[in-house]
């Protein structure tokens, strides 16, 4: 009897070591997963996008040493998006500090947690690729948008359909629009019309009973940034030209040849402009208050 009694406490011992011995482990995280049902429910979830199980905290001191980065939200918009856990710094702690005998692990670029390094495309979640050098996943590259037709097209706004892909408007370099708000334009901002293309129809010829000038006319294309444009060219509000000094003039007097797309959200019209005899080459400038500036350089 004396025996038994002994034998069930050494035995409770035994049982109460092993517990003491793993609560002062530290976990250094990596283990994948699916689901939140995966991992320890009461500790950890499921990272969304890493796949990972990852600690849950209320502040950094609570989290182990491998990712005592930070305790901040998941992020995104899944069900756990508000969920602190803890995030990682370095590989090195990662995979349990300077003297760890395996690199294994890497701290996430993407989700800064410990995760597996990838080896290829399919360790990595979608949208995601491998790089086989760092055994990072990074964001896939998509490349531009694609689209059809012209002007914004399927584009965001400050963008236009270029032979089948989304483009940026180019930026306003030339002297006529420097220092001017329409050199700046951010699309997060901006209100008004984008000019997306201007070309030329004519460089030379005769500019009215002037002999020492002659008649540049370029093509000035653009589109809303929503509703319709106007149904004539008087309609359009806060139309520049801009000279190489410049100086302004209301666009909207010099243009003709007002045409508007069948949807209404495009239009195009050509600028009549008098240049000395002399030119072979003018630098233009156009704006529309609010939206970007566009510079064109007509050679004769």
């Amino acid at each position: 009897m004396q025996l038994r009694k002994m034998m069930l406490v050494l035995t409770a011992l035994g049982a109460m070591s092993g517990f003491m011995a793993g609560c002062g482990d530290d976990n250094e995280g990596g283990a994948t997963c699916t689901t939140n049902d995966d991992c320890n429910t009461e500790t950890e979830i499921c990272h969304p996008t890493a796949g990972v199980c990852v600690q849950t905290c209320t502040d950094v001191s609570e989290c182990p040493e491998s990712a005592r980065g930070s305790c901040a939200a998941v992020g995104g918009t899944g069900p756990d998006a508000a969920t602190r856990v803890c995030k990682c710094s370095t590989d090195e702690l990662c995979n349990g500090g300077s003297d760890a005998e395996t690199s294994d692990l890497v701290c996430s670029d993407l989700d800064t947690v410990c995760v597996p390094k990838c080896g290829s495309d399919a360790d990595c979640g979608s949208g995601r690729v491998c790089d086989v050098a760092s055994g990072q996943c990074e964001e896939e590259d998509t490349g531009p948008a694609t689209c059809s037709g012209e002007a914004q097209s399927t584009c965001a706004y400050g963008e236009f359909c270029s032979s089948g892909s989304c483009a940026e408007v180019p930026a306003p370099t030339c002297p006529n629009l420097s220092g001017k708000p329409a050199a700046n334009f951010d699309p997060a901002t901006g209100t008004g019309n984008i000019i997306y293309n201007v070309t030329k129809e004519i460089f030379g010829g005769a500019c009215g009973s002037d002999t020492t000038a002659q008649t540049v006319k370029a093509r000035v294309s653009f589109y809303s940034k929503s509703g319709t444009l106007p149904t004539t060219k008087e309609g359009l509000n806060g139309f520049f030209y801009v000279r190489t000094n410049g100086s302004e003039l209301n666009g909207v007097p010099l243009s003709n040849g007002y045409q508007r797309s069948s949807d209404g959200r495009s239009a195009s019209l050509s600028v009549n402009l008098c240049t000395s005899a002399s030119d072979s080459q003018i630098v233009l400038g156009f704006y529309f208050t609010g939206g970007n500036g566009y510079c064109a350089t007509l050679t004769k």
